[in-house]
Protein backbone atom coordinates (compact mmCIF):
# COMPACT_ATOMS: atom_id res chain seq x y z
CA UNK A 1 0.00 0.00 0.00
CA UNK A 2 2.71 2.41 1.03
CA UNK A 3 5.02 1.50 -2.63
CA UNK A 4 1.50 2.26 -4.43
CA UNK A 5 0.93 5.89 -2.49
CA UNK A 6 4.31 6.66 -2.92
CA UNK A 7 4.36 5.70 -6.92
CA UNK A 8 1.12 7.88 -6.65
CA UNK A 9 2.58 10.77 -5.41
CA UNK A 10 5.34 11.01 -7.75
CA UNK A 11 3.68 10.80 -10.65
CA UNK A 12 1.62 13.81 -9.38
CA UNK A 13 4.73 15.42 -8.66
CA UNK A 14 6.27 15.33 -12.33
CA UNK A 15 3.09 16.01 -14.01
CA UNK A 16 3.12 19.02 -11.75
CA UNK A 17 6.08 19.74 -12.76
CA UNK A 18 5.37 19.41 -16.76
CA UNK A 19 2.65 21.54 -16.15
CA UNK A 20 5.12 23.91 -14.25
CA UNK A 21 7.63 24.21 -16.91
CA UNK A 22 5.08 24.66 -19.57
CA UNK A 23 3.47 27.28 -17.59
CA UNK A 24 6.74 28.62 -16.84
CA UNK A 25 7.91 28.72 -20.55
CA UNK A 26 4.64 30.86 -21.99
CA UNK A 27 4.17 33.10 -18.49
CA UNK A 28 8.52 33.96 -19.74
CA UNK A 29 7.65 35.47 -23.08
CA UNK A 30 4.63 36.98 -21.34
CA UNK A 31 6.33 38.45 -18.70
CA UNK A 32 9.76 39.82 -20.35
CA UNK A 33 10.30 42.73 -22.47
CA UNK A 34 14.10 42.09 -24.15
CA UNK A 35 16.78 44.30 -26.11
CA UNK A 36 18.63 43.52 -28.97
CA UNK A 37 21.34 45.13 -30.53
CA UNK A 38 22.59 44.00 -33.90
CA UNK A 39 25.84 45.16 -35.34
CA UNK A 40 26.54 46.38 -39.03
CA UNK A 41 28.97 43.16 -39.04
CA UNK A 42 31.35 40.87 -37.07
CA UNK A 43 34.39 43.47 -38.37
CA UNK A 44 35.87 44.56 -34.64
CA UNK A 45 35.52 47.65 -35.41
CA UNK A 46 31.33 47.25 -35.93
CA UNK A 47 31.25 45.39 -32.98
CA UNK A 48 33.15 47.59 -30.64
CA UNK A 49 30.66 50.40 -31.72
CA UNK A 50 27.39 47.95 -31.23
CA UNK A 51 28.92 48.32 -27.55
CA UNK A 52 29.26 51.84 -27.36
CA UNK A 53 25.88 52.32 -29.26
CA UNK A 54 24.56 49.94 -25.99
CA UNK A 55 26.30 52.66 -23.56
CA UNK A 56 24.53 55.67 -24.58
CA UNK A 57 21.23 53.91 -25.24
CA UNK A 58 21.54 52.96 -21.84
CA UNK A 59 22.35 55.72 -20.16
CA UNK A 60 19.58 57.97 -21.82
CA UNK A 61 16.64 55.14 -20.95
CA UNK A 62 17.79 54.54 -17.55
CA UNK A 63 16.05 57.69 -16.21
CA UNK A 64 12.72 57.18 -18.28
CA UNK A 65 12.79 53.11 -17.28
CA UNK A 66 13.83 54.06 -13.39
CA UNK A 67 9.97 53.52 -11.59
CA UNK A 68 8.60 51.10 -14.32
CA UNK A 69 6.28 48.77 -12.54
CA UNK A 70 4.87 46.51 -15.34
CA UNK A 71 5.98 45.58 -18.60
CA UNK A 72 2.93 47.39 -20.35
CA UNK A 73 4.82 50.41 -18.98
CA UNK A 74 7.88 49.78 -20.46
CA UNK A 75 6.38 48.80 -23.59
CA UNK A 76 4.78 52.57 -23.51
CA UNK A 77 7.63 54.34 -22.20
CA UNK A 78 10.18 52.72 -25.21
CA UNK A 79 7.20 53.09 -28.07
CA UNK A 80 7.39 56.92 -27.46
CA UNK A 81 11.09 57.16 -27.38
CA UNK A 82 11.68 55.44 -30.72
CA UNK A 83 12.74 58.65 -32.67
CA UNK A 84 15.34 59.40 -29.70
CA UNK A 85 16.55 56.53 -29.53
CA UNK A 86 17.24 56.75 -33.11
CA UNK A 87 18.90 59.77 -32.72
CA UNK A 88 20.83 58.50 -29.75
CA UNK A 89 22.41 55.54 -31.65
CA UNK A 90 22.87 57.98 -34.96
CA UNK A 91 24.47 60.82 -32.79
CA UNK A 92 27.03 57.81 -31.54
CA UNK A 93 27.45 55.95 -34.41
CA UNK A 94 28.40 59.58 -36.36
CA UNK A 95 30.46 60.31 -33.06
CA UNK A 96 32.83 57.54 -33.92
CA UNK A 97 32.91 58.09 -37.67
CA UNK A 98 30.50 55.48 -38.99
CA UNK A 99 28.26 56.75 -42.00
CA UNK A 100 25.69 54.37 -41.60
CA UNK A 101 22.62 54.67 -39.37
CA UNK A 102 20.51 52.63 -37.07
CA UNK A 103 16.85 51.35 -37.12
CA UNK A 104 15.31 51.20 -33.74
CA UNK A 105 11.58 49.55 -33.14
CA UNK A 106 9.30 47.49 -30.55
CA UNK A 107 8.32 44.11 -32.06
CA UNK A 108 7.64 40.60 -31.31
CA UNK A 109 10.87 38.54 -32.39
CA UNK A 110 12.20 35.06 -31.60
CA UNK A 111 14.75 34.34 -29.20
CA UNK A 112 16.92 31.24 -28.46
CA UNK A 113 17.64 30.23 -25.14
CA UNK A 114 19.55 32.69 -23.16
CA UNK A 115 21.04 32.73 -19.59
CA UNK A 116 21.86 36.24 -17.56
CA UNK A 117 23.65 34.96 -14.38
CA UNK A 118 21.30 32.80 -12.40
CA UNK A 119 18.48 33.53 -14.74
CA UNK A 120 17.44 31.53 -17.68
CA UNK A 121 15.01 32.78 -20.37
CA UNK A 122 13.28 29.82 -22.07
CA UNK A 123 13.67 30.02 -26.23
CA UNK A 124 10.47 31.80 -27.84
CA UNK A 125 9.12 34.79 -29.14
CA UNK A 126 9.18 38.10 -27.07
CA UNK A 127 8.52 41.70 -26.82
CA UNK A 128 11.28 42.92 -28.00
CA UNK A 129 13.17 46.36 -28.84
CA UNK A 130 15.36 45.88 -31.81
CA UNK A 131 18.17 48.61 -32.53
CA UNK A 132 19.95 47.41 -35.80
CA UNK A 133 23.23 49.02 -37.18
CA UNK A 134 24.10 49.75 -40.77
CA UNK A 135 22.65 46.31 -42.47
CA UNK A 136 22.04 44.84 -38.72
CA UNK A 137 24.02 41.38 -39.59
CA UNK A 138 27.00 41.12 -37.34
CA UNK A 139 26.98 39.33 -33.74
CA UNK A 140 24.70 41.14 -31.29
CA UNK A 141 23.80 41.94 -27.93
CA UNK A 142 21.29 40.84 -25.98
CA UNK A 143 19.70 41.65 -22.18
CA UNK A 144 16.55 42.28 -20.67
CA UNK A 145 14.60 45.70 -20.42
CA UNK A 146 11.73 44.59 -18.06
CA UNK A 147 12.30 43.20 -15.30
CA UNK A 148 15.42 45.76 -15.47
CA UNK A 149 17.98 43.58 -15.33
CA UNK A 150 20.21 45.87 -18.25
CA UNK A 151 18.86 49.18 -17.30
CA UNK A 152 18.20 50.88 -13.87
CA UNK A 153 18.27 48.46 -11.19
CA UNK A 154 20.02 45.45 -13.36
CA UNK A 155 21.81 44.59 -9.69
CA UNK A 156 20.80 41.04 -8.42
CA UNK A 157 19.35 42.01 -5.58
CA UNK A 158 16.34 43.55 -7.20
CA UNK A 159 15.88 40.47 -8.93
CA UNK A 160 13.86 37.89 -6.88
CA UNK A 161 14.91 33.86 -8.34
CA UNK A 162 12.29 31.46 -7.36
CA UNK A 163 12.15 27.66 -8.02
CA UNK A 164 9.01 25.69 -8.67
CA UNK A 165 10.41 22.48 -7.09
CA UNK A 166 12.38 24.00 -4.13
CA UNK A 167 9.53 25.82 -3.24
CA UNK A 168 7.00 22.58 -3.87
CA UNK A 169 10.22 20.65 -1.75
CA UNK A 170 9.91 23.40 1.13
CA UNK A 171 6.50 22.69 1.80
CA UNK A 172 6.52 18.75 1.60
CA UNK A 173 9.65 18.58 3.64
CA UNK A 174 8.53 21.57 5.77
CA UNK A 175 5.61 20.49 7.60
Amino acid sequence: MKVVAVIIICAVLIIAGIYAVKSHTQSNEESYLRIHIRANSNDSIDQSVKYKVKESIVDFMSPALQDVKSKDEAMQILQCNLAAMKSVADSTLAQYGYNYKSKVSLRKEEFPARTYGELTLDRGVYDALIIELGSGEGDNWWCVVFPPLCFVGADDENVEYKSFFGELFGKIFNK
